[in-house]
């Protein structure tokens, strides 16, 4: 059984678990865009230079048009990329499609030449493989669909010995070009893997779990700059008396409240949200694509709620939290202004006892 998901991880997942390779999946994507924008100004390079060539030489002259079919189809292939998203669905396909394209310039160049085996389609089978990222499966079929395609087709024109010889070269190669997408993926894959992790651990607060200072920073920034986002809510969260808690308890236990809290954060905010820890016993949250004053209320009021069960200290003493809140609407596109607004309110709702949360007032 071991063996048998062994195989089928790297057949299907390029060598990580199913829920790892959901998660790159997009990251997958994006190389595969890039890898292939690339490609697609060298195919028409060096299918401008075959049909130039082709105007020039006679023996090239009875490719002209194949020539000039592939060398308009790489054309619009680079323009497009200039219009697709680099993680869409649209983009993987027309790698695929380039590839069949070259698969098809292959055949042709074959049947021109019935008498000689086939390299150029061979030497497709092998290096295309290389160039893209998606599950093994997805490439073993449309390596094995442009074989059925290659051999019917040259069945037609090739005499039966040259025939049989480019059977057993096709699929010989086309395993070995599955084996070779295989490796390539899963080595680029776990690179993927690698660089995630660093990422991961470069941007979270080792207290709670949650997104440090800068990963906050970048995220919110990022967020604000997008003109057409509009909308969020800002809340800024510390918790009441810490510096008391540290003197009187001390910084273990203090780090153990602060701990307990992002617990509770985190428990809360499971969506699109972006929540972490900005220091010491700072915390932030921030709501995407919403302004509703309600929303705000009631997520302020969960916080505090939350809070007051699940985190206490040593002898059972509630802990309580002030929260300032900033409504986005547009105008800050600064993460440092928004916080500044956050902030001020926080304070507000910290100089009065009654109320434990406040909204920013201009």
């Amino acid at each position: 059984m071991k063996i048998l998901r062994l195989i089928r991880n790297y057949f299907f997942y390029c060598g990580i678990e199913k829920e790892e390779y959901r998660v790159l999946k997009k990251d997958a994507y994006v190389s595969n865009f890039k890898v292939w924008h690339v490609l697609h100004f060298l195919m028409v390079a060096v299918f401008s230079g075959l049909f130039i060539s082709s105007l020039i030489s006679d023996l090239m002259g009875m490719n002209r048009v194949i020539y000039l079919s592939a060398l308009v189809y790489s054309v619009v292939a680079a323009i497009s990329f200039f219009f697709l998203k680099k993680d869409s669905l649209i983009a993987q396909f027309m790698i695929y499609l380039s590839m069949s394209v070259l698969f098809l310039f292959g055949c042709f160049l074959t049947a021109n030449k019935p008498g000689t085996p086939a390299t150029t389609f061979i030497v497709f089978l092998l290096i295309a493989p290389m160039f893209m990222i998606d599950k093994p499966y997805f490439m073993a079929i449309e390596l094995f669909a442009a074989d059925a395609v290659f051999l019917i087709w040259m069945h037609a024109v090739k005499p039966y010995d040259i025939w049989r010889i480019d059977m057993i070269n096709v699929i010989s190669f086309s395993i070995v070009g599955v084996f070779l997408n295989i490796i390539s993926n899963s080595i680029r894959i776990k690179e993927f893997v690698l660089t995630r992790k660093i990422n991961i651990q470069k941007d979270t607060d080792e207290l709670t779990g949650l997104k440090n200072k800068s990963a906050l920073t970048r995220e919110i920034n990022g967020f604000l700059a997008d003109e057409s986002k509009n909308k969020g809510i800002l809340f800024m969260l510390d918790i009441d008396k810490f510096k008391l808690i540290n003197d009187t308890f001390g910084h273990d236990v203090g780090d153990e409240i602060i701990g307990q809290l992002g617990k509770v954060l985190s428990g809360l905010f499971t969506g699109t949200e972006i929540v972490g820890r900005f220091g010491g016993d700072e915390f932030i949250a921030f709501l995407k694509d919403t302004d509703d004053i309600n929303t705000a209320k009631t997520t302020a009021e969960s916080i505090i709620r939350r809070t007051t069960e699940n985190v206490s200290l040593p002898n059972d003493r509630l802990i309580g939290v002030s929260i300032g809140i900033a409504i986005y609407n547009g105008s800050e596109k600064d993460y440092s202004k928004l916080f500044k607004k956050a902030d001020i309110a926080m304070y507000k709702a910290k100089a009065d006892p009654e109320n434990k949360y406040s909204f920013y007032e201009d």
